[in-house]
């Protein structure tokens, strides 16, 4: 099969998209696929992705506030022109920016067929950044655009009832995988506890992701103050960066901010951690929670997206109400004053955590596609009399 990937993000880009779209990639090329690539240029030194047999960059503009998130710009003409002279068997638009747009309108005209993936929560994030107001209005662009899909895949099942009763159509569902042999408890490293002024018996509790409005900081700040007034001795580790650091290193000076780290570095921090605190409910899937879980940490979070996917209540992490912001709190002091409760949840979070790989999870990417391709010949197959 010869599939085009449209993104706005790609590798090196540290984001949940760019994560998942090289995974996906990855695995496709070990099976034998041609993939094309249409992305934005990526700002600074170029880059050019591995593997790829045909890539097209066009020109981009940074988001205001995220000078590393770019958005592409409408490129019809030139995807036109990569289509004509090589044309894919489908189309997979991983976001809806300016350039997906552009892509489906060629993808539609050439008559090749579509599949969208939703990887942002874009009505969530408006009430994050005070534009509530315009959450509706998002919602009904995305509806339009993914309605004119084959299919819009979706990480989690509460994500494809939701959409579905707002009118999205044929909505399925691809979750997210996971490398147990990256992400492992194996990887813990006494000489980086050590460093952090910790050691085998004094708890860390550690935080992964952007350091962003939407990833609900201000009961972060809370959390951690609250942990380390019951626990005087533990230590907290903050993993990420972006606008809400420095508020947040003002607040919480005892906490370890280490900003953004490679990848083996990532995979030492959260396996030297005891705890994971997961406080974000914008989320359409959250790698980070998977990447706990199967490192071996006891972990809390809202039961919303991965965190109602994967967390069975206190056997294999702590799951608290959306909203419930008290008893997250409080779940999370708790926690961490009990070693051998989060020692036992810890355990039992990786066993679950493994039951996602990321060879199954090309698989359903895959049945999408061809189910897609095979509608479309469907419908354009003349008729017979």
């Amino acid at each position: 099969m010869r599939i085009c990937l449209v993104s706005e993000t790609w590798s090196p880009d540290i984001n949940g998209v760019a994560h998942t779209l090289g995974r996906l990639s990855d695995d496709l090329l070990r099976r034998g696929m041609t993939l094309q690539l249409i992305r934005p240029r990526p700002a600074g030194s170029p880059h050019v992705a591995e593997g790829i047999t045909a890539e097209l960059q066009v020109r981009g503009m940074s988001v205001p506030g995220y000078r590393e998130v770019r958005l592409g710009l409408p490129a019809a003409r030139r995807i036109r022109r990569l289509w004509e002279a090589d044309r894919p068997d489908v189309v997979y638009l991983a976001t809806e920016g300016p350039l997906g747009w552009s892509a489906l309108g060629v993808a539609e005209r050439l008559g090749i067929p579509v599949v969208g993936g939703w990887h942002t929560n874009f009505d969530h994030y408006c009430r994050d950044y005070g534009v509530g107001w315009l959450s509706s209005l998002v919602t009904r662009r995305l509806r339009h655009f993914h309605n004119r899909c084959g299919a819009t895949l979706v990480p989690t099942r509460d994500q494809a009832r939701s959409l579905t009763a707002r009118g999205f159509e044929r909505v399925r569902v691809m979750a997210r995988g996971i490398d147990g042999e990256h992400f492992s408890p194996r990887h813990r490293d006494p000489t980086l506890r050590a460093a952090w002024g910790s050691d085998a018996h004094r708890p860390v509790a550690l935080y992964v992701g952007r350091l962003a409005p939407e990833k609900n900081l201000d009961l972060l700040r809370d959390t951690f103050t609250a942990m380390l007034a019951a626990r005087p001795d533990m230590t907290l580790v903050a993993v990420g960066d972006g606008p809400g650091r420095a508020a947040l290193e003002k607040a919480l000076p005892e906490v370890h901010f280490t900003g953004f780290i490679d990848a083996a570095s990532l995979a030492r921090h959260y396996a030297s951690a005891d705890l994971f605190i997961f406080p974000s409910i914008s989320e359409t899937w959250g790698n980070v929670l998977l990447e706990a879980m199967a490192s071996g940490l006891a972990t809390v979070a809202f039961r919303h997206a991965a965190g109602a996917e994967l967390i069975d209540d206190d056997v294999n992490g702590v799951s608290l109400a959306v909203g419930d912001e008290t008893g997250f709190l409080d779940a999370a002091v708790t926690l961490c004053q009990q070693p051998a409760r989060y020692g036992r949840l810890g355990r039992a979070a990786r066993e679950r955590a493994l039951h996602y790989r990321w060879p199954a999870i090309t698989d359903d990417f895959l049945a999408a596609l061809t189910l897609a391709r095979e509608m479309s010949d469907e419908t354009t197959r003349p008729c017979r009399i």
